[in-house]
């Protein structure tokens, strides 16, 4: 701990000896005598130098003690110096009243009486030291409020305080720059004055800090709007606190959070939770009627899981290609070559043309489950459903319709149905127009008219059609053992299911990365089904691993290619809700390239 610096003391006198005399009186703890032989050293000394107390002798030579204590009194740097006065002279009243008058605070006859010497200097050096600790506590405190007002006038808080009488007696630049009032502005004015309180809200508020004021030492937070000087609104968050002064006036002390921006994100996010709750719902509702009108229809429980399963790919091919444009609608082109991209019908077979139409999401999806419908319908009984038939669509827009036209021919004679199944059932009913079915003797044409979105007919941003894995032959995968990297459980049980059921060992699921990576080392697979996205963390790190490893892979996931990892996009890629068939043949396929 560094000790205090001595307090100083100044003996003038032209005799050493006398000032050796004081300079051994005085010694002690935290006292330094300070010696001068005349007047002028005395001077220089006091000019360069800070001292508790000045000890002068009367009589010099050159310049005696009354005159350099005059010289002290009329210098800013030595004017508060205290001065005592030691003189061998008899007692002169005169001279007395001239020290007095000099500025002299006593006048001590020598010999002095070294106690009470002793006992002046050391009210002197007591009082420079109280005098030198203020100052430092002074310096303190004004380093701190210095700091404070550098806080508060660069804080993001407005910092505002307020009197017992509800009048505003702090405004700082902080709050300055978040209402765009200045202190001139608002500094004096109450509560009932202020410009920033909304009308509708002022007297609420003034009630809230006068309740804070009346409790004394109290806390609270409170939200309350206020106005900038522009008109503007801000939402704030105020932390107010009650302070008591020593008068037992109170204080208030408000911090407040501009939180307008916060406020809107929380709407915002409300609103879209909201809007993803309806969705999904209505997703389920489709989901449900799809299966129970499936199952209704079905000839065997085969027959109803190919229906079933179709039916969710062209839902879940639609949904991903809304989400690609962000929900804001879809074009009649994308949804025809998504029926395209799903493999089931070659290109050369189907062919489609008009101009670029844009629908609705939701009249999107019903039309996507209406291609999906006319193309099974095909394959299974008309157009397509041998290798020389053809089916032609075409569209055109009309007074904000779009006006669609499906053509079979070359296909197996065509007759009217004796009942509507479902997928007609769909076709006529999901469209919110109208549907008209012409059994012609060359081939089944249907037309359809349906609205289009509000200010439709712009172009979609052009994208890549990504062909989904071909099923092929399905090769044998007896004895292979494949790692499930799934976090959704009833996805990774419908996965362990299929492998079981092809004769292969379902090792895992694995459901975070960390997992993965352990289990790929542990369990030494021979190929794995990775999800691509772990509980909101990518994957890239375990496909790395994998590859690494000399694992072979594929992604069974909702995310298109251009989300998957970028230095795996050459792997196959099997979508959710995926079809069994596919699955398993890209397994088989795995497992052919295993190296043994």
């Amino acid at each position: 701990m560094r000790l205090p610096d001595p307090v100083r003391v100044l003996a003038v006198d032209d005799v050493e000896e006398n000032l050796r005399a004081l300079e051994a009186l005085l010694a002690q703890d935290g006292i330094e005598v300070v010696k001068a032989r005349s007047g002028f050293e005395a001077l220089e000394l006091l000019l360069k130098e800070d001292f508790a107390l000045a000890l002068l002798d009367v009589m010099m030579p050159g310049m005696d003690g009354f005159e350099l204590a005059e010289l002290m009194r009329g210098i800013e740097r030595t004017r508060a110096v205290p001065i005592i006065f030691l003189t061998a002279l008899a007692t002169d009243e005169r001279k007395r009243f001239r020290g007095f008058e000099a500025g002299a605070v006593d006048y001590l006859l020598k010999p002095v009486d070294p106690v009470v010497l002793s006992g002046k200097v050391a009210v002197f050096a007591e009082l420079a030291r109280q005098r030198r600790e203020l100052a430092r506590q002074r310096d303190e405190m004004g380093l701190v409020l210095a700091r404070l007002r550098a806080h508060s006038d660069n804080s993001p808080l407005a910092i505002i305080e307020i009197d017992s009488d509800l009048r505003i007696i702090t405004w700082t630049r902080s709050t300055e720059r978040m209402t765009g009032f200045s202190r001139a502005d608002v500094l004096g004015l109450s509560l009932m004055q202020v410009p920033w309180l909304p009308e509708e809200a002022r007297r609420g508020f003034i009630e809230a800090m006068q309740a804070l004021l009346d409790r004394g030492e109290a806390s609270e937070t409170l939200h309350h709007r206020l106005l900038r000087a522009d008109g503007a609104a801000i939402d704030g968050e105020w932390y107010c606190s009650s302070l008591s002064e020593a008068d037992g006036r109170g204080t208030l002390a408000l911090q407040v959070l501009d939180v307008t921006e916060r406020r809107r994100a929380e709407e915002t996010q409300a609103l879209l939770v909201g809007e993803l709750n309806h969705r999904v719902k209505n997703s389920l509702a489709t989901v449900q009627a799809i299966a129970t009108q499936s199952v209704r229809h079905a000839a065997s429980p085969q027959d109803f899981l190919s229906t079933f399963t179709g039916r969710l790919q062209a839902l879940a091919r639609a949904h991903s290609l809304l989400s690609a444009a962000t929900w804001e609608g879809a074009s009649v082109g994308r949804l025809v070559e998504e029926q395209l991209a799903l493999g089931a019908v070659a290109p050369e077979r189907l062919v489609a043309s008009g101009p670029e139409a844009q629908l609705a999401p939701e009249p999107a999806l019903r039309l996507a489950l209406v291609f999906h419908e006319l193309v099974t319908n095909a394959i299974k009984y008309g157009a397509l459903s041998n290798g020389t038939g053809r089916v032609d669509v075409t569209w055109e827009t009309q007074d904000g319709n779009l006006l669609l036209n499906w053509r079979e021919s070359g296909g197996p004679p065509v007759r009217s149905p004796e009942r509507s199944g479902f997928g007609t059932r769909l076709i006529e009913s999901s469209l919110g127009g109208k549907a008209v079915a012409q059994f012609h003797a060359e081939g089944l044409e249907w037309a359809l008219c349906m609205p289009l979105a509000q200010g439709a007919s712009c172009a979609m941003p052009p994208r890549t059609v990504t062909r989904a894995e071909p099923a092929g032959d399905r090769l044998p995968l007896a004895g292979c053992r494949v790692l499930i990297v799934e976090d959704e459980p009833l996805v990774a049980m419908e996965l362990e299911m299929l492998l079981e059921d092809a004769g292969a060992t379902p090792l895992g699921p694995a459901t975070t990365c960390a997992e993965a990576i352990s289990a790929a080392a542990r369990l030494q697979p021979h190929f794995a089904l990775l999800d691509g996205n772990l509980h909101g963390e990518k994957v890239d790190k375990v496909a790395s691993t994998f590859d690494a490893a000399g694992i072979g892979f594929a992604f069974v996931s909702g995310y298109g290619r251009e989300h998957l990892p970028e230095d795996f996009r050459d792997r196959p890629v099997i979508g959710k809700p995926f079809d069994p068939a596919q699955l398993l043949a890209v397994a088989g396929r795995l497992a052919a390239s295993i190296v043994v």
